[in-house]
């Protein structure tokens, strides 16, 4: 559906804006420009029904090539062949005419895609239903906020029965829910057949719809090929790039005669916006990791012993306090869990207005290279009955970087294997 042959694209770069004028004036003899290639050398091809996912970090050029394909931009050098039908969803606002309301914008994408008014027409139930922005509609665009013109935007691209649907990180800018009603829709297209070439920098959503991958870096290809095994180094060099910059830090620190500070006795503090449910008779304030001789820390390398400080304060008496802790992959996978019940630690009662502060030792096994969040929680009850208190979602996280040996799934088991020769089989013959 899609062949990209050797291209790369060139931007000129000037210091002032003048110089483009006084470039002009001397009929290009004299360059005021500098290059940029934003990027080199792409060759790939992607195949009808095929979702493929493009990587990489701000400014690698994943952007440019979407425009490419879209034919948004032309390319420097080599080219690019596109057989069918491409709506795409790239820059906010992107194909809109601001001053236009919402439903004149619609019928004007679709005589930009060669469709006739009555076709349409027939989209349009779909498309404002998907859409959910309501008497807007009939709305100047000028007038939608950024999330109202991705809606908007997402559904004309999808319901214009498109052969190829490309998709950069304007999803981004919409709400969870839209996000999620999104990758629904976009997976009912991959059912149909449809060829999807698709920008995020969630590495489980490459996971959850990709096909095939590609990793840009610095405008050249860095690898190329199954999603998953793409995701899983694309995203160990992230982490391990942002291992060195903590080491580099850290180094710092060490020549301005620093050591990272222990946190307080009581931790207080959570992330923004963070999910919390409960009666509140008592509340998480804080949540800190440590290493094992109390110094605050972000990044671990497993296997591994870490303190995970949980401080909380009681509202209302509390009778038979449970605090615990809960382990969480960047998925959102639930990885591991434990709490003060199910270790038979006994905890005296709150009394309102009491803060304490409990630490958890933990001894991690040999984890895969990710982002890790640990959720807090304080109930009342024991472990088959209790009421929840405070369950705050997320509430501290932990990069574990890369080791020496790559580890399969989410964390390597402790494992030991004997081997042995089957007495009479040595010569290979079977029972």
């Amino acid at each position: 559906m899609i062949e990209v042959d050797g291209v790369s694209k060139m931007y000129k770069l000037y210091q002032h804006p003048a110089d483009r004028l006084k470039e002009a004036l001397t009929l290009g003899r004299r360059r005021r420009f500098r290059e940029h290639w934003a990027l080199r050398d792409v060759t790939l091809e992607i195949k009808k029904g095929e979702t493929f996912c493009i990587v990489g970090e701000n400014g690698s050029g994943k952007s440019t090539l979407l425009k490419l394909i879209a034919g948004i931009v032309e390319p420097t050098l080599g080219n690019i062949a596109v057989h069918g039908r491409l709506t795409a969803l790239l820059e906010l606002g992107a194909g809109f005419n601001p001053e236009f309301t919402g439903r004149q914008n619609l019928f004007l994408n679709g005589a930009i895609l060669g469709l006739a008014p009555r076709e349409v027409e027939q989209s349009l139930a779909g498309i404002l239903d998907f859409a959910e922005i309501g008497s807007y509609i009939d709305q100047p665009v000028k007038t939608y906020s950024s999330g109202m013109v991705v809606r908007l935007g997402f559904a004309l691209a999808v319901h214009l029965h498109p052969e190829i649907l490309v998709v950069d990180e304007a999803l981004a800018v919409g709400d969870i829910y839209f996000r999620h009603r999104c990758m629904r829709k976009i997976h009912e297209l991959r059912s149909q057949g449809v060829t999807v070439v698709y920008v995020t920098h969630d590495v489980s959503e490459i996971k959850a719809l990709g096909h095939r991958a590609l990793w840009l870096e610095g405008g050249r290809m860095r690898e190329l090929g199954d999603v998953t095994d793409v995701a899983h180094r694309y995203q160990a060099a992230l982490l391990e790039k942002d291992s060195q910059r903590w080491h580099q830090r850290q180094a710092a620190e060490f020549q301005e005669h620093r050591t990272p500070e222990a946190p307080p006795e009581v931790i207080i503090g959570l992330p923004a916006g963070v999910q919390r449910y409960g009666d509140r008779r008592a509340e998480v304030l804080g949540v800190a990791v440590t290493d094992s001789d109390g110094r605050s820390m972000d990044t671990v390398r497993t296997p591994a012993e870490i303190v995970v400080r949980v401080s909380l304060q009681a509202k209302q008496p509390i009778e038979w306090p449970i605090v615990g802790l809960l382990l969480h992959t960047e998925q959102g996978i639930d990885l591991s869990g434990t709490n003060t019940a199910r270790l038979n630690i006994p905890v005296a009662p709150l009394a309102p207005g009491e803060i304490r502060t409990f630490d958890f030792h933990l001894k991690l096994p040999e984890l895969a290279p990710d982002r890790y969040t640990f959720t807090a929680a304080i109930a009342d009850g024991d472990l088959t009955e209790y009421r929840m208190c405070d369950r705050v979602e997320r509430a501290v996280t932990l990069d574990v970087l890369a080791g020496e040996k790559p580890v399969y799934g989410y964390l390597q088991l402790p494992c030991a294997v004997s081997a042995r020769v089957v007495p009479g089989q040595a010569e290979g013959r079977l029972p």
